[in-house]
């Protein structure tokens, strides 16, 4: 008949007769491969699916082979001593990841589940095993895992640079100052990134010595460019005019400048001059916006050297300095410290205050400019993770009479 469509024009008959293929069909094509084996291991029943990854013909594999043959070295050990003692024990495993060895030769990576099927009388007959074919995800896993390996590698040389370059920024060694003991100490927040916290101490003409400690805006590399050339330009300014308070009015200008009237990087600092004698040592000191220096009496008093109205080097181009002046006598010790120590937190997420800060150091008196900075080295390392911003330390001392610690 003209009008007569046969089954082949129509897409409807063709999509039923797909969904009516027999059941064979479907466990010998399936998308994964099917195995079946008697308790001993022997192969009865296999798809062509594992057939074709594996590259064997049906004879090869039923009733000659076991499941272990199928499996390399360390799979049939796994099987031996895992696998197999868990199957009988729960009468079903999945998920395993094992290698299958091709006929070639070749390794197929699998994921493998099977199940022990029982009879009519609850005896097990035969397991039933459900193969994956693992190669995609192995080759993610693997990629996956070069991608970490190089990332690691990038990371291990961002934390080289890192500490490399924080080391430009601080003295290899602080000189000796006579009649007196000097200690530095920096406790970085962070081995990826570069900190702006720096100090450093130099001689000047006569008996006079220089001194700073500051804290730089932001990190990284840019922080670390405006750290050296802040430390640049306090040692240049000190030898021009060693006056603590010019000192600071010269690095705010020179930052005010760099930066074009657009505050991109300030900083806190305390410059300080030292003028050792026969019986102590004068200080001289200037603040910027920085936490105020503190005095450890021989006593145990302890004497904050606040510096009211030290404005922020570099935020505003007619920046204020104020000078404060002091002395330190035998048993004496002078600290410097940046505000990443007073923003410390403990394990129960408490700041380390100030005032906790002053009675840690009355409680070591007497002391010394090493044991001072050993003591707060050590309080950093017991915060750990609380430490969210750099330190760095500097103290200074006169030995006392009956203490050379």
């Amino acid at each position: 008949m003209n009008g007569a469509r046969s089954a082949r024009d129509d897409p409807g008959q063709d999509f039923s007769a797909l969904l009516e293929d027999s059941a064979e069909d479907l466990y010998d094509n399936a998308p994964c491969g099917y195995l079946s084996t008697l308790l001993d291991g022997t192969i009865v029943k296999v798809n062509a699916t594992l057939l074709g990854w594996l590259g064997y013909r049906r004879d090869e594999l039923v009733g000659t082979r076991r499941f272990t043959d199928l499996l390399t070295v360390g799979g049939r050990m796994y099987h031996e001593t895992h696998f197999a003692p868990l199957l009988r024990l729960q009468g079903e495993i999945g998920g395993i990841a094992l290698e299958l060895r091709a006929a070639a030769g070749r390794r197929l990576p699998v994921l493998v589940t099977s199940k022990v099927k029982t009879g009519g009388d609850g005896q097990a007959k035969l397991i039933r095993t459900t193969i994956f074919d693992a190669s995609d995800r192995r080759s993610y896993e693997e990629e996956l895992l070069r991608a970490r390996q190089a990332a690691e590698h990038d990371r291990d040389r961002l934390q080289r640079l890192a500490s490399t370059l924080q080391q430009t920024l601080l003295p290899p060694k602080l000189p000796d100052v006579p009649g007196m003991r000097v200690a530095g100490y920096y406790h970085p927040a962070s081995t990826d990134q570069v900190g702006g916290d720096f100090y450093d101490l130099f001689p000047l003409t006569g008996d006079t010595w220089a001194f700073f400690l500051g804290d730089v805006s932001g990190k990284g590399a840019s922080a670390a460019v405006v750290t050296s050339l802040t430390r640049y330009t306090l040692r240049a300014a000190a030898v021009h005019d060693p006056a603590p308070a010019a000192v600071l009015s010269a690095l705010n200008t020179v930052l005010n400048h760099e930066h074009q009237g657009v505050i991109k990087h300030f900083c806190t600092v305390i410059q300080g001059l030292l003028i050792p004698d026969a019986t102590g040592c004068e200080v001289v000191l200037a603040s910027g916006g920085h936490p105020p220096a503190l005095l450890i009496h021989a006593d145990g008093a302890l004497e904050v050297l606040d510096t009211p109205n030290g404005m922020l080097v570099g935020a505003l181009p007619d920046a204020h300095f104020t000078t404060v002046h002091t002395r330190l006598s035998p048993g004496d010790t002078l600290l410097l410290y940046t505000d990443g120590l007073i923003e410390a937190r403990s394990a129960r997420t408490t700041r380390f205050s100030e005032e906790q800060l002053q009675a840690h150091l009355s409680a070591l008196a007497p002391t010394s400019a090493p044991a001072v900075t050993d003591a707060l080295a050590e309080l950093l390392r017991q915060f750990g993770q609380g430490v969210d911003d750099d330190t760095a330390l500097l103290a200074f001392s006169i030995p006392s009479i009956t203490h050379h610690g």
